[in-house]
């Protein structure tokens, strides 16, 4: 009557920062001591910062189905080859309303139990200028300034010598 029932175990990545307004592949593998099933099924949820209740995101059971409402309708495409132990999805277009934890499980039965992948999201505002932009604009501006300076004094040596050549030129006249 008891079917003795091994562990599936579950491989994500703890964290992942991202663009808002990029795609993102988010990878998970799993390890199963039984042969790849017919009746292997994947599960991808999604809760919130805010701990509000877990939202569907994807599923695959012989094939991938897209969820049909929530957040994620039409942002989320299958990237995995169950072959290769790999569950993997991509969410298209990140917002910073997907801040928050996704989780990868998967069953082959009969490994039915075993770890759940989790991978907390952050999405972080496109920055304007990074730390390189800003210190080259920096350093090209102190450059032009020093070459503005070298300039000025060139000139007011220049002239300074042309007005004292001609008062020692009319000195010498007189």
């Amino acid at each position: 009557a008891l079917w003795p029932v091994a562990a599936v175990e579950v491989h994500t990545s703890r964290e992942v920062d991202a663009v808002n307004g990029t795609n993102l592949r988010l990878k998970c593998t799993f390890s199963s001591s039984s042969p790849i099933s017919q009746r292997l099924s994947v599960t991808w949820n999604f809760q919130p910062e805010d701990q509000s209740s877990h939202e569907p995101v994807f599923y695959y059971l012989k094939e991938p189905y897209k969820m049909t409402t929530g957040r994620f309708k039409e942002r989320v495409t299958w990237d995995g080859n169950i072959q290769r132990n790999d569950v993997s999805i991509v969410i298209w277009n990140l917002q910073p309303s997907d801040n928050g934890t996704f989780t990868c499980q998967v069953k082959n039965p009969p490994d039915v139990d075993g770890t759940i992948g989790e991978v907390r999201l952050k999405v972080v505002q496109k920055v304007q200028f990074s730390e390189i932009h800003f210190l080259a604009v920096a350093i090209g501006s102190a450059c032009v300034l020093m070459i503005i300076v070298v300039i000025i004094v060139i000139f007011c040596r220049h002239f300074r010598k042309k007005r004292q050549q001609k008062t020692e030129v009319a000195d010498t006249e007189l």
